[in-house]
């Protein structure tokens, strides 16, 4: 994109950018991707099993005040991981707050958007045009993303 203030080029806008990848996925299993694939669909679960874990340990430590070692012991309990993998993950949330919780925060959002879209716009709903509204200005805070899609549906009603 072409023009963009600086801003916009440095601000990442984490709920858009991983909410994003994170509907993506949701998307194949919607599209069937994994029918017949058994064990992808494992693999995909045990993804959702990780983010839901990481929406709890970062709002455990940063919202609740868990200690380190609390935080650490919920997701080994909950995800398997070994003690080390899980160090590394929960440090990393501790100094950038609420950076595991973008990610489902995004995805829901886009998928509210989405559902919005398609009740108001019954059969004129495309997919096609909705991802083109999300993805056509970039990364965006989800407030101005939620405006856009507004506006899409305003438009083609």
């Amino acid at each position: 994109m072409k023009g963009l203030p600086q801003f916009r080029k440095l601000i990442p806008f984490t709920a858009y950018a991983e909410g994003w990848a994170l509907y993506t996925e949701w998307l194949a299993k919607e599209a069937g991707w994994y029918e017949g694939d058994p064990f992808g669909d494992l693999g995909r679960l045990q993804g959702e099993l990780f983010r839901a874990v990481r929406l709890v340990v970062d709002t455990g430590i940063h919202a609740k005040r868990w200690p380190r070692q609390q935080a650490i012991d919920y997701m080994r309990e909950k995800t398997g991981m070994g003690e080390k993998e899980v160090t590394a993950e929960i440090e990393r949330y501790i100094v950038n707050p609420g950076q595991a919780c973008a990610y489902k925060v995004g995805m829901l959002k886009i998928q509210e958007l989405r559902m919005r879209a398609q009740t108001e716009l019954g059969a004129k709903f495309d997919q096609r045009d909705f991802h083109d509204v999300v993805l056509r200005n970039g990364a965006l805070p989800l407030e101005i993303l939620e405006e856009q899609v507004n506006d899409y549906i305003q438009r083609t009603k």
